[in-house]
């Protein structure tokens, strides 16, 4: 994606789009006793870990704008062409960015060149289309992302350059704190607000006459109880498995 892109989406990414300490936690775990990591597409900052040397890349203005005060350096660069030298990181850290690269297997090779452990959170298709955002309200949402590079597309990269990436489930919380499009399964009123859709390049990207369509059917459900007698279940969960999954190598 284009920084014009970000310029719109990208507003409000480091209020709205919070590291949550649960899913930061098994990036860290994946991310071993690695002392330095790359940070490729990574935005306002999020999950960064602490206590090892740490380069953000970023192609964006918008989000490197947004990166707090003592964050980790960043140089400003896409994926695909990475300025740094062969193996020159133990590990190289992509969240839920590579559907915004313009050539995953170029990124990917890059990573793998400079990096010597890999470690991406994307999404499985085949699950995320079950949530019931997708599946009831923006159908066309599931629809676009099956064309991106999302899991099976870097798996696939991933063992054509001689890897052989695990899959790690990465649970949803119910308060997670990072609003990415899955966050608010059990707040179903987020959705309805337009500064938090703002943040979620899935919603952001659709037309929005078909949208704001969606969040009237949706906000006519939660009116009149339709969505609670559908859905009601999830309030009793803590957590949930919306298809995000970290691909390690």
């Amino acid at each position: 994606m284009s920084d014009d892109g970000y310029a719109t989406l990208g507003r409000g990414y480091a209020r709205l789009r919070r590291p949550d300490p649960r899913i930061a936690r098994v990036i860290a775990d994946a991310l071993g006793p690695a002392r330095s990591v790359l940070n490729v597409g990574a935005g306002a900052g999020s999950y960064e870990p602490a206590g090892r040397r740490v380069l953000a890349v970023e192609p964006s203005a918008t989000m490197i704008a947004q990166r707090p005060e003592g964050s980790a350096p960043v140089v400003r660069a896409v994926a695909e062409r990475l300025p740094v030298a062969d193996r020159s990181f133990d590990a190289g850290l992509a969240v839920l960015t590579t559907h915004h690269w313009t050539d995953l297997a170029a990124g990917l090779a890059e990573l793998r060149r400079v990096c010597g452990r890999q470690v991406v959170l994307t999404w499985d298709t085949a699950v995320s289309d079950r949530f019931w955002l997708v599946e009831r309200y923006v159908p066309e949402m599931g629809r676009r992302e099956r064309s991106l590079a999302t899991l099976d597309a870097a798996l696939d990269v991933l063992r054509g350059l001689g890897a052989r990436p695990e899959v790690i489930p990465v649970p949803v919380p119910a308060d997670c704190v990072d609003g990415f499009t899955g966050a608010y399964w059990r707040r179903p009123e987020a959705y309805l607000r337009p500064e938090v859709r703002a943040a979620m390049s899935g919603l952001t990207l659709l037309d929005q006459r078909y949208l704001a369509t969606a969040m009237d059917r949706l906000a006519d459900d939660l009116a009149t109880g339709r969505w609670h007698d559908e859905h009601g279940h999830l309030l009793e969960l803590d957590s949930i498995d919306l298809g995000y999954r970290l691909v390690t190598t």
